[in-house]
């Protein structure tokens, strides 16, 4: 018997949450989709919201599993992946 894939948590922080209309979801993209920047192109197809949540998506930031990640950081099934726009401080 083979164990079913595991998806992929995807979190939305900030304007992103706003604009996806979830803070969280479960998602089990096809196996190419391996590297933040697959995941990113991918889900922009998953309905209009996600497309405006990315649409200026060299300003958002990611990590995965909890370290920061970059467009070629490699992503696979049970990972959690977070997106989230720039941080300041003041």
């Amino acid at each position: 018997m083979t164990a079913a894939p595991r998806p992929l948590r995807v979190l939305y922080f900030a304007w992103m949450r706003e604009r996806v209309g979830t803070g969280e979801e479960a998602v089990q993209p096809p196996a190419e989709v391996d590297t933040v920047a697959a995941l990113v192109a991918w889900l922009r197809t998953r309905s209009p919201r996600h497309e405006a949540a990315f649409a200026m998506a060299a300003s958002v930031r990611c990590a995965v599993n909890q370290d920061f990640a970059d467009p070629d950081t490699t992503v696979a099934p049970g990972d959690e992946v977070a997106f989230f726009p720039p941080v300041t401080g003041g």
